[in-house]
């Protein structure tokens, strides 16, 4: 990217902070449930941003995505491009998130306004096998890989594996200490060697991640996680049908292998299913049951299960979490009465539990999956759905609409890309939205397939996001 094209795309950028509040899901809440009942439509644009049109990536010249006017983006680590240390990227990019690059964080470059991504890769099973070290399990090809983003100059710069040997790094969650918690959503065992997986592992944003599973924080079909910064306690998801929501209350805040106490959340005094709630459902009498043995043998009862047999609420496929306004934020991908999603907000002070969101129907929301928010205190949710894939943004005054959509096509290959027919990938999620916490100015998200990351900028000011 030459110097006259990085200077447009920062020109049309505007580093406007404020506080990451996230009253606009009150307002979409509220909103969706006056409309017709519960069933009215989402715009088809937001009012502020404009419609969605094809846009040329700048890497590729290709027109990849859908976005409002003035948005322009740039594509980067495509499944199969060799990174900075060699290794070709991995496939399958999931969650992520950005952290701000402070001077001392082993780079050179202190003079430059960076920030480091950690990105997940979803690689099931044991026939690939690792693509970096540390290994977990030299078997198997999941994992994470750190990328570098220079913000002045609008452009990615440097991009190494920093995590192998795990199977189906979903999502995960940043800490307040500057890690990413990468989690691994399987219970498989390598059939060869019986190593077991369904672990959480710690990532630095800068430099090589552990190979040592975080087995105190418990073995299930972990997705997300989201850390209350007041008291260091970890809450963590569970994507499955039947999931339990956990809390990992470590012995010494910021130091996890350290270990602690794992519990599931009970709601009331008997086994609740949140499964089919509606939107505005409140329950306010939660508390915490412990489980015995977060890492069980197999063949013995799962943290779920423990947790179930002492009342513990289950949930739909909870998927992702995010920390803001000193509340949990947290997504069923497949609850709620119509069952395509609901977005739940956990106080950790009160313990109130309330269904915030729940998706009519398949015109307002597909099963979301993935929630973050932008400086501004604006909303973005990625949709895990049937059809086209959208990231979806919310209004300041409630309003739910499509910000961007895959529209990923590559005619006969294009610079050693696969070619794509029109409509191959255009249903495939969208995954690891974050925008970077220091100017917010670029929302960075992927693809899982074919496996691309992009980073997103244009006149934010001029709407919610």
């Amino acid at each position: 990217m030459n110097e006259t094209t990085r200077r447009a795309l920062l020109g049309g950028a505007a580093a406007v902070a404020g506080a990451a509040a996230l009253a606009p899901l009150d307002a979409l809440a509220a909103r969706a449930a006056e409309a017709h009942g519960g069933k009215g439509p989402r715009r088809p644009f937001s009012p502020d941003y404009g419609p969605l049109s094809p846009v040329r990536d700048h890497t590729t010249g290709l027109p990849l995505l859908l976005l409002p006017k003035g948005f322009e983006y740039i594509s980067y680590g495509w499944t199969g491009d060799r990174m900075s240390d060699g290794v070709p990227t991995p496939s399958l990019h999931d969650g992520m998130a950005a952290f701000k690059v402070k001077k001392g964080d082993g780079h050179r470059w202190h003079h430059r306004d960076r920030v480091h991504l950690v990105r997940n890769h979803e690689v099931a099973g044991f026939s690939e096998g690792k693509f970096t070290d540390p290994a977990y399990d030299p078997d198997a090809a999941g994992g994470t890989s750190n990328v570098t983003f220079d913000l002045d100059e609008g452009e990615f710069i440097e991009s190494y594996g920093s995590l192998s040997g795990t199977v189906r790094n979903c999502a995960g969650g940043p800490t307040p200490w500057g890690t990413w918690l990468t989690c691994e959503e399987t219970g498989d065992v390598n059939p060869t060697t019986g190593t077991k997986h369904g672990y959480i592992f710690e990532v630095p944003h800068a430099g090589k991640g552990s190979a040592t599973p975080l087995k105190a924080m418990g073995r299930f079909e972990h997705e997300a996680i989201a850390v209350d910064p007041a008291t260091g306690y970890v809450y963590e998801t569970e994507d499955a049908g039947n999931s339990g929501l956990f809390r990992f209350r470590p012995r010494v805040p910021g130091h996890l292998s350290k270990g602690g106490v794992l519990e599931m959340l009970k709601i009331g005094d008997a086994t609740v299913s949140t499964h089919g709630a509606a939107m505005g459902t409140v329950y306010r009498k939660t508390s915490w049951v412990r489980v015995e043995d977060p890492d069980p043998a197999d063949g013995e009862p799962s943290p779920t299960e423990q947790g179930i047999a002492k009342g513990g609420a289950t949930f739909s496929r909870l998927e992702g979490a995010w920390y803001g306004n000193g509340v949990i934020y947290i997504v069923s991908t497949s609850g709620g009465p119509a069952g395509l999603g609901q977005v739940f907000e956990f106080n950790p002070r009160s313990g109130r539990l309330r269904v915030l969101f729940a998706s009519p129907n398949q015109d307002v929301l597909s099963n979301p999956d993935n929630i973050g928010v932008s400086p501004r205190g604006g909303i973005v949710l990625c949709e895990d759905g049937s059809g086209v894939q959208y990231m979806h943004g919310l209004t300041t005054d409630g309003e739910i609409f499509p910000f961007a959509a895959n529209n990923v096509i590559i005619p006969n290959g294009v610079q050693g890309k696969p070619a794509i027919a029109p409509g191959d990938y255009s249903t495939r999620e969208w995954a690891g939205s974050t925008f970077e916490p220091t100017r917010g100015q670029w929302l960075f998200a992927n693809i899982q397939s074919p496996g691309i990351t992009f980073a997103i900028t244009g006149p934010w000011h001029r709407g919610s996001l």
